[in-house]
Formats: C-alpha cells, structure tokens, sequence
C-alpha cells in the first residue's frame, strides 16, 4: 500500500455501516477523517447489495478519483442469506475497478448473521486472492458488545470510532497513513 500523499481522498464505499445507521454523523468515515487528517468521502448507501455496490462505484471512482478506497460492503447479501460466491466474485470485481482507476484497496470484514458472531470467510478467502489488506474482526467484536450498539446490526457512535480506529490502525500498518 502506497503512503497517502498530504489531501489525497479516502472513499470510504459500502452500505449502511459505512454510512453510518444508528449514529447520523458520527459515522467511522466522519472519524476517519478526523483521525488521519484525509478528506473521506462517505459514499455508504443504506439497504444496498453487493452487485448494486458495483454499479455504483464506477461514477465515484471518477467523480472522487481517490487514492485509496475503504471497502466494506456485503452486510445485505449476508443478512438476507445469498451465496458467497456471487458476493465474492462482486467484492473481487469493485477492487478491480478500483485498481484500474489507480486506487489502492483495504477491505473490512462484516460478520456472519447469528446469535455468535464471526467474520465471515468469504473476507479472508478475497482479501487473500487480491493481496489487499483485511480488518476482519473488528466489526464482530463492535456487534457482539451491546454498548457499542445502536440496534442489532449497527454500531452507535462510540463503535464506530472504534471501527475508524481500527482501520486508520490498519491504514498505518500498511504503510498508507504515517
């Protein structure tokens, strides 16, 4: 992952636990920005899937041209039961868009519905064939405490500046964040 240069903008692309449902505001995009001094466009679109993700993306990748996108995106498709393979092949495909539109790519995991919660695989398995960086528990962790909750399946505030925190940590890791 390439060091952000001084104003380059981070898209921060998913649905409603990128727009930030349960704390309007204060949403990990809002605290990305604070915590690494980046402009981050809050591109999260409540109810949306991950194929209607992918035709979306392309008019941002343009409209914002950043040089790094957050992903985090499937919640839908996993909420409503649908195969992992087709999410897979959606989540391989945004990554390759924003690839070619000269973005690098770091993916958050959203858990698997259900009474325990844990990461879905199908983060691992995509994040691995692609090579682009993963945060795939913190949102489990976020969604299994009911402090951090705002309903059952988004955080309030306070989880999502634990989620931003997580992922500007994952961003420095990386090498893209100082």
């Amino acid at each position: 992952m390439r060091p952000l240069a001084p104003g380059a903008v981070i898209l921060a692309f998913g649905d409603s636990l990128t727009y930030g449902t349960g704390a309007p505001g204060q949403g990990y995009p809002e605290r990305l920005a604070a915590l690494s001094g980046h402009p981050v466009v809050n591109a999260g679109v409540p109810g949306e899937r991950a194929a209607q993700g992918l035709a979306r993306l392309p008019r941002l990748l343009a409209a914002h041209a950043p040089a790094l996108v957050v992903l985090c995106h499937g919640g839908n498709d996993l909420l409503r039961g649908g195969a992992r393979e087709p999410l897979a092949a959606d989540l391989r495909a945004m990554i390759a868009l924003c690839r070619e539109a000269g973005a690098d790519v770091a993916l958050v995991g959203v858990p698997n519905p259900g009474l325990l919660l844990s990461a879905a695989r199908v983060y691992e398995d995509v994040a691995a064939a692609e090579g682009v960086p993963l945060d795939n528990r913190t949102l489990a962790a976020i969604l299994a405490d009911g402090a951090l909750k705002s309903d059952m399946i988004h955080p309030n505030a306070r989880g999502y500046d634990r989620l931003a925190r997580a992922v500007a940590a994952l961003l420095r890791a990386k090498g893209a964040l100082p």
